[in-house]
């Protein structure tokens, strides 16, 4: 009774441990979203420069993550040539800035709902991207889902109310790149057998980042601030939200390490539509029932292809269960075949 007990209440901790790994998630991701369009709007804060707002995240991030790996050694730093770094980590910094730097403009012209509703369409690109890459092999089911995703945005975007054609460019611009760089991810670093966790990746990644973005910055909008004579950097707001960024990639971590990267995909619903809800409630943007329809078709194919992904991972594994019983058989058959060899040739001596 006791053992049973303990037992029940053991994975009681594991599931409220979940829980609230997947809360913590929630809410930070909703915090980053939320608060970068608060800065970025021009009717909330009024700080259009979205290359700037990445910036001041990707330094804050590299200087925290060289103090948590060179200084405090929380954890250790990955050992790669130089190479590498060049040929594999660079290229995915490039990718990052460019993701990162056009989903922070589409917030100036877009709503945070409409934002949600695009972002559908990322396990398209990155299905799309995979086979052009041969990272994934074509399967015509797997093609129609993502049809279905893409037909389900392509209504909600026809129903938006505050279509913008630049910001809906730039939003699939960043979902393209953002795409690239996880497939690349995979090509690169993970069949090199090289792995990142945020902290890692932060120190390694962020300041290609930085580099790659102060280009475009000081050809768009360095000139800009540099005639603004009325703006004073205001540390609370760019602080606690460069904290926010920062926290969010631990949060990753936590999610992805304690649980997996399906529970995070499933969470991601979920606070889609919480931002879905915020937007139309307290921010005031305007969901229109074509919106909702439309998004409601897109949710339905990325929640098939997140099914279809759980029932591939349980098929690899039980696949490798029923593997590991043949592997010692075969290893225990061949002992005794070994044991067998060494006792003749000892009679034979």
């Amino acid at each position: 009774m006791g053992k049973g007990g303990a037992l029940s209440e053991g994975v009681l901790r594991k599931i409220i441990l979940s829980y609230t790994y997947v809360a913590i998630w929630i809410f930070l991701s909703f915090t980053v979203i939320v608060y970068n369009k608060y800065i970025l709007d021009r009717k909330m804060y009024n700080w259009p420069y979205p290359i700037s707002l990445t910036m001041i995240h990707m330094g804050f991030c590299s200087s925290l993550a060289y103090v948590l790996v060179n200084v405090l050694k929380v954890v250790e730093p990955v050992q790669m040539s130089r190479d590498v770094y060049l040929k594999s980590v660079v290229p995915i910094g490039l990718l990052y800035s460019l993701s990162l730097w056009l989903s922070n403009s589409a917030y100036i012209y877009l709503s945070v709902s409409f934002i949600q509703m695009l972002k559908a369409l990322m396990p398209v690109a990155v299905y799309s991207i995979g086979v052009l890459l041969k990272k994934e092999s074509f399967k015509g089911q797997t093609m129609s889902n993502m049809l279905s995703i893409s037909f389900g945005v392509a209504i909600a975007a026809y129903g938006e109310a505050q279509f913008n054609t630049w910001g809906v460019t730039l939003q699939l611009g960043a979902v393209c790149f953002e795409a690239t760089r996880l497939v690349l991810i995979q090509i690169l670093l993970t069949s090199k057998g090289i792995t990142f966790n945020p902290i890692t990746s932060l120190y390694y990644v962020a300041p290609c980042c930085l580099a790659f973005l102060s280009i475009p910055w000081m050809i768009v909008e360095f000139p800009k601030l540099r005639d603004t004579s009325s703006f004073h950097f205001d540390y609370l707001i760019f602080g606690t939200n460069s904290v926010c960024a920062f926290a969010l990639n631990l949060a990753v971590f936590l999610l992805v390490g304690k649980t997996s990267a399906l529970t995070m995909n499933v969470a991601g619903v979920v606070k889609d539509w919480l931002l879905i809800a915020f937007s139309w409630s307290v921010i005031k943007d305007t969901v229109t029932p074509i919106n909702l329809f439309g998004y409601v078709i897109a949710f339905m194919g990325v929640a098939y292809y997140n099914h279809a992904k759980l029932q591939a991972l349980k098929a690899k594994e039980s696949e490798k269960k029923a593997s590991q019983p043949d592997d010692e058989s075969g290893k225990l058959l061949e002992d005794r075949e070994t044991e067998k060899s060494t006792r003749k040739n000892e009679s034979d001596n």
